[in-house]
Formats: structure tokens, C-alpha cells, sequence
């Protein structure tokens, strides 16, 4: 498993390090300099570069980054916001060594250096690492500014500066770099919000400090494959149809009929023995069409073509083994009674999605407090309508919105650019999914995937990050057959079959 550490995490990690005497910051700083410049020297062997050196350890790195690429025969030249004498002793000391080095150094607020950063070739913005809290405030701003005019290479140290490391988030101007090298261990800034968008290509530097240390400081997990493998129950010769899972799947509208076969499609297409489609009489057609392996539940229609008998949706999910309600369903007046008789009274494992989550907004109460196995999966609107906050709130800061809808029992998946699934004191970021699945209709395929999972014992939380990672590698494999432009929402559970074996192996 890989993991991203915030700030704190990694201050605490560098500081075992050296208090067990792995290493002194001095080291760490002098390799994390090498492995900038060996980044420069790969990318730009030749030209001339500006070295954007700020007032602590981050532009110690940058210090020597520039006594490094000096060395190699570079033109390096480098713009400091603090003299080298005003710097805390081991930058100093990594400046002095630049200087010794023939490294020209000038203060970045003197008023002719600005013409430096439009001839370089490459920029390295070594102003702030991790610890950057708030705004970039002047001269940082004006200086960060200038660098986004600039046509130059553009290679961060450790995290760009201007986005916070922990959330992503950007309180102001931040840089914008081509990439970003960030020592021993990823930080969620460069995966999350805007931080994603300034990061570039991010670069893993191996600094030598001990993984153990950095794995015993993790919190935040950053599955792959090799991790994912585990949550998929795969057959085994003594499996039946009633040991694979159980599967109800409470969706579809008269407007919205596709919703119950997608997410059906879902469930069936991640191994459920049965799935259950509780649906009204209108739109069971369409389902048993596509999915005719599927068990339809039908139910009295409502006004609107939606849910007419709360008791029926009670019943006819009484025998599974999980509960997925909210595709489709629309907004028909007993749609509410429903799905809070299934938040109230089912006494098992349940999923929310969609029409279902727009029903507790302003009443979430009931989810935190429910004894029982609970995955929610809102999209960022649906997320901010649940917190009361605006839906910038939640793009900006994913993670923290997701911590916030999670409880000891209950599991947030809060979609995006990169899926964040937080509960029971966890946190994942889950980074398989593309553009491709920027459709209408494919949050119903991964309702029903993880319900398939959910119904079949894996642990919640563990089911949601397995089913978004699957998800995504589906549509990844669909997009490859068919463009990301033409995949549709339907195509994906077809393509399902595709990231089980890759995940799996075989």
C-alpha cells in the first residue's frame, strides 16, 4: 500500500529520522537538492537555470540544487527572499556551499531581477515545501506571479508554492509547475483540488528515509491493484448462487427507467448469485430486457411514475444481504418515506446514492447514528447540499467534506477527479478513474458494483474503495475500445469483466 502524508506527518517522520540518527536534516536537505537537479539535468540537459530559493528548508533543497547543477556546468543563478546570512543554520550552510560554488545570488525583491525568470530555461520554485499555511503573501505573490509569465520549465520542490499539502487547496496565486519533485512520500495536496491542477507530473524523490517511518506516520491510503486484490471475492468450487450475495437494488423511475438497468448492470457484472430489482411496475420491462438473470421486484407506481408503496419496498427487500436505494427514483412523494424507513429500519448493510442522499439533506442525523453498515456516495453537489455548505467548499477540499460525512459506521464516497472514500477513521484516495467517466448514469454501474461487494461480506469501507478503483479501471479499458468521447454509461458494466482480470491477475 502507498500512502500520502500531511504536513504533519512528515515533519514527524523527518524528525524520527534524525532523532534515531538515520539521518540528519543537513543530509535530507542535500538529497532532496541532488534529486532536483538530477530532475533539471533529465528533463533540460542544457540552459540556463533560476533557482527561486525561499526563507527555510525548502530553500536550503533549492540552495543546493543550485550548488549541484553549478557544478555540472550549468548557468545558475538564484533569486532569494531572505540574504544567505539571515537563513536558519543548515540552509545557510547549504547557500554558503552554492556561493563557495560560483553560484550568483540576488534578492528576489530587488526591482531588475524580474528579466532573469523571462531568459531561463528552467525555474526552480523553491519557495515553500509542505508548510505553507494560507495565502501567498508579498513579495511571494508578485514573485509567483511572475513565474507563471515565464516560458521556462517550471520545477517545483516537494509541493508547488501556494497550494496547501494537505488539502490541494489555493488560497491565491500559487505556481504552476510542468513538475513537481516531492520527497519521500506523495502528499495529498498534489492529488487533491487545484493542487492537482499546479502539480504537473509529480516525482516520488527517495530521500533514504526509513518507509517504516513513513508508513507508521500514514494515514491516508493510495491503493493500487496489487491492494484491491484482496477485496474481490472471487468463486470458489463450492460457491453457490445463494453464497455469492444477495443484492437488492432499490431504483428506476418512469423518467429515470435506465438507472435501475445500470446499476443492476453493475451488480450483476461484479459477481452478485442474486440481484434484486425493486422497481416500479413501469419500469421492470427495460431491466429484464437488458438483464434478464436479474430477479425484478415489482412495486406500485407513484405520481410521477416513482415509488408508490413504501410498505412493498420494505418486503421485497427483507432477504438480502445489502441494500442499494437511490438510483433513479426520482423526487415522488413517498420516495422520502422510503428511503427513511430503509435508513430506519433495515436491519443490514445499506447504500445511498443519488435521489436517496437529496433526501436527507438537513436531516443526516440518521445516518450517523444508524448501528449498521452504511456506504453514501455523493457527487460534489449532492456532498455540499448534505454539509450546507456551497459546492466550491467541497471541490476545494474533498477530503476534508468526505471526513466530515463519515462516521464510525458510515463510509463516504464523494466522487470526483480522484474519488475520496473516508470512514471508521480511514482515508483513501483512489485515482483509477479518467474523464471518460464524466457521464450521466455512471455513478448507478458503481452504486451497483459496490453493492454487489457489500452484499458478499466485504468490509465496507474496503468494498467502496474497491469498487471505485474496479470502476474506473472499467471505464479506462472502455475508453481504450471505444474513445473516452464515445464511452456512455451503459457500455461501462461490459468492460467490468476487463478490470476484474487485470486486478486480479489471469
Amino acid at each position: 500500500m502507498r500512502y500520502a502524508l500531511t504536513a504533519a506527518q512528515m515533519r514527524s517522520a523527518e524528525e524520527r529520522a534524525v532523532a534515531c540518527g538515520s539521518a540528519t536534516i543537513g543530509e535530507l536537505m542535500d538529497r532532496a537538492g541532488s534529486a532536483l537537479a538530477a530532475e533539471v539535468s533529465r528533463r533540460v540537459p542544457a540552459g540556463d537555470v533560476v533557482v527561486l530559493c525561499g526563507p527555510g528548508n525548502n530553500g536550503g533543497d533549492g540552495w543546493v540544487a543550485a550548488r549541484v547543477l553549478a557544478r555540472s556546468g550549468r548557468v545558475v543563478r538564484v533569486l532569494t527572499v531572505r540574504a544567505p546570512d539571515e537563513l536558519g543554520a543548515d540552509a545557510r550552510t547549504a547557500a554558503a556551499d552554492a556561493i563557495a560554488s560560483g553560484v550568483p545570488w540576488r534578492l528576489a525583491a530587488d526591482p531588475d531581477v524580474a528579466g532573469y525568470l523571462t531568459t531561463a530555461g528552467v525555474i526552480i520554485d523553491a519557495l515553500f515545501g509542505f508548510g505553507l499555511r494560507g495565502p501567498l503573501r508579498e513579495p511571494f505573490a508578485s514573485l509567483v506571479s511572475q513565474v507563471d509569465r515565464s516560458e521556462a520549465l517550471v520545477v517545483a520542490a516537494d509541493v508547488p508554492s501556494g497550494v496547501d499539502s494537505d488539502s490541494g487547496e489555493v488560497g491565491g496565486v500559487a505556481v504552476t509547475a510542468d513538475v513537481t519533485v516531492t520527497f519521500s512520500a506523495l502528499k495529498p495536496g498534489l492529488l487533491l483540488g487545484d493542487g492537482a491542477a499546479r502539480a504537473g507530473e509529480v516525482v516520488v524523490a527517495d530521500l533514504g528515509v526509513d518507509p517504516a517511518l513513513l508508513s507508521d506516520e500514514a494515514t491516508l491510503e493510495l491503493p493500487g491493484a496489487s491492494d484491491i486484490r484482496r477485496f474481490i471475492p472471487l468463486p470458489r468450487r463450492t460457491d453457490h448462487k445463494g453464497s455469492r450475495g444477495r443484492v437488492a437494488v432499490v431504483a428506476g423511475s418512469v423518467p429515470y427507467a435506465g438507472a435501475a438497468v445500470l446499476a443492476a448492470g453493475g451488480a450483476m457484472r461484479m459477481g452478485a448469485g442474486y440481484v434484486y430489482v425493486i422497481t416500479p411496475d413501469e419500469v421492470a420491462a427495460p431491466v429484464l430486457v437488458t438483464w434478464p438473470s436479474t430477479i425484478v421486484r415489482r412495486i406500485p407506481g407513484g405520481p410521477g411514475g416513482s415509488i408508490g408503496d413504501v410498505a412493498a419496498v420494505v418486503t421485497a427487500v427483507e432477504d438480502a444481504d445489502a441494500v442499494v436505494v437511490g438510483p433513479g427514483v426520482g423526487t415522488g412523494d413517498m420516495v422520502p418515506d422510503a428511503v427513511r424507513a430503509l435508513v430506519s429500519g433495515y436491519p443490514g448493510r445499506l447504500l445511498l446514492d443519488a435521489d436517496a442522499l437529496n433526501v436527507l439533506v438537513g436531516s443526516t442525523g440518521p445516518l450517523h447514528s444508524r448501528p449498521f453498515p452504511t456506504v453514501i456516495t455523493p457527487h460534489p453537489g449532492e456532498a455540499a447540499r448534505l454539509l450546507g455548505v456551497p459546492v466550491a467548499e467541497v471541490v476545494c477540499a474533498p477530503l476534508r467534506a468526505a471526513q466530515l460525512l463519515s462516521g464510525s459506521h458510515l463510509v463516504c464516497l464523494l466522487k470526483g477527479p480522484v474519488t475520496v472514500v473516508a470512514g471508521g477513521g480511514r482515508a483513501a484516495l483512489v485515482s483509477s478513474g479518467g474523464p471518460e467517466l464524466a457521464r450521466a448514469g455512471t455513478g448507478d454501474v458503481l452504486a451497483g458494483m459496490i453493492g454487489t461487494l457489500l452484499a458478499q461480506g466485504v468490509d465496507p469501507f474496503d468494498a467502496a474503495v474497491a469498487g471505485a478503483y474496479v470502476h474506473g479501471r472499467a471505464g479506462a479499458h472502455g475508453a481504450a475500445r471505444l474513445t473516452a468521447t464515445s464511452l456512455v454509461a451503459s457500455d461501462l458494466p461490459h468492460f467490468i469483466p476487463d478490470a476484474v482480470r487485470e486486478v486480479v491477475g489471469g
